[in-house]
């Protein structure tokens, strides 16, 4: 069997909160409009684990972890006429775009903010970190999943 990949999930708490998540447990994770974030998707495997990661917001970072829990299926919000994701080329026949769903998995002992992240030297490489990457959907490999989550179990570091 092979091991469970890592990914990162994106999210304005506007659109979809890690609170939301919580009380709800599980959700498709539609709306997706990058091919590149898409093709992730469609990678992504039962089990695969992922950081619930909110952006756009005073202080981005990472709230928690989440399961991939149905692999990729064609997204439905695509053919939604007059929605905010509708894509008229989009077809049942070619649906275009894809989503998977993921529950709840666990808090993580804390929230660690982009800027703490930016000061770990093991993750200079991290797609997240990358200048003018915004992809929504994002792989994470074993060793900066490893090197978050010793982070997160660490104390909140002191500005300055």
């Amino acid at each position: 069997m092979a091991m469970a990949r890592h990914w990162l999930f994106k999210t304005e708490p506007e659109a979809f909160s890690w609170e939301r998540l919580q009380r709800e447990r599980k959700t498709e994770w539609s709306g997706v409009r990058s091919f590149q974030a898409r093709n992730n998707m469609i990678e992504m495997r039962l089990g695969d684990l992922g950081f619930f990661y909110h952006s756009s917001t005073k202080v981005p970072g990472i709230a928690g972890i989440v399961r991939v829990v149905r692999e990729a299926y064609p997204d439905f919000t695509a053919r939604e006429r007059g929605g905010e994701y509708y894509d008229p080329r989009a077809t049942e026949k070619n649906p275009i775009w894809q989503m998977v769903d993921v529950e709840y998995e666990r808090e993580m002992p804390r929230f660690v903010s982009l800027a703490e992240l930016r000061t770990i030297p093991e993750l200079a490489y991290m797609v997240l970190l990358r200048r003018g990457v915004r992809l929504s959907v994002q792989p994470v490999t074993a060793d900066e999943w490893a090197t978050i989550l010793r982070l997160a179990e660490g104390p909140v570091p002191h500005p300055g």
